[in-house]
């Protein structure tokens, strides 16, 4: 069982927010979530293509701590040992496009009926059901084509990750090179960009 990484802080019918249990643990760009919906035996798929950590307060922003007071110097990952207080006045986020829902057994790579609802659960999706929502490639499609994304970047992550799920890597970047061809056949530079991304 998968678990809960963390809770929806945001949602509309095309993605969602959520906020992480753990600072800096959000899941990788490009990675596939799923977030709990309202409907029982209903889950909602998303691919993460922002993550952002910042302050919690609305319109604060996080203060510079590599230097104390006597002058000495922090650096990095030192920082939040010397302030473990940052776990408290930060907070890691990341944003999902959604790309399917689940009902039972069935997996549909189309938008459900309701977004996610906020405060319901996240889960970072494991190898192998990562692989069974590969198994279709219809999502394909609402990633390259939704504006506000980084979309090429995004969908070129999702499928180097899927890839790495399957037992033969190469037969999967073959069929997803070719739904993305199919896709962008009238865009050959913008096509060539995105199978360079996908060399593992």
């Amino acid at each position: 069982m998968s678990q809960r990484i963390a809770e929806v802080i945001e949602a509309t019918s095309t993605e969602f927010t959520a906020g992480t249990y753990e600072l800096l643990a959000a899941p990788p760009f490009g990675a596939l979530v799923r977030a709990q919906a309202r409907a029982s035996g209903m889950a909602i798929y998303g691919l993460v293509y922002r993550i952002h950590t910042g302050s919690r307060d609305i319109g604060g922003r996080a203060l510079v701590r590599g230097r104390t007071y006597d002058g000495r110097e922090l650096y990095d990952a030192e920082i939040y040992h010397a302030h473990p207080d940052l776990a408290e006045v930060l907070q890691t986020e990341f944003s999902a496009i959604i790309v399917g829902f689940a009902e039972g057994d069935a997996i549909r790579q189309f938008l459900p009926p309701q977004p996610p609802p906020v405060h319901y659960s996240v889960y970072e999706c494991d190898a192998g059901e990562v692989a069974r929502f590969n198994q279709a490639l219809d999502y394909v499609r609402t990633v390259l084509f939704t504006p506000h994304i980084p979309g090429d970047e995004v969908l070129a992550a999702a499928i180097r990750a899927a890839a790495r799920t399957v037992a033969d890597e190469r037969a999967f970047l073959v069929r997803a090179g070719r739904e993305i061809a199919s896709l962008l056949k009238d865009d050959y530079d913008r096509l060539k960009a995105i199978l360079r991304r996908l060399r593992p």
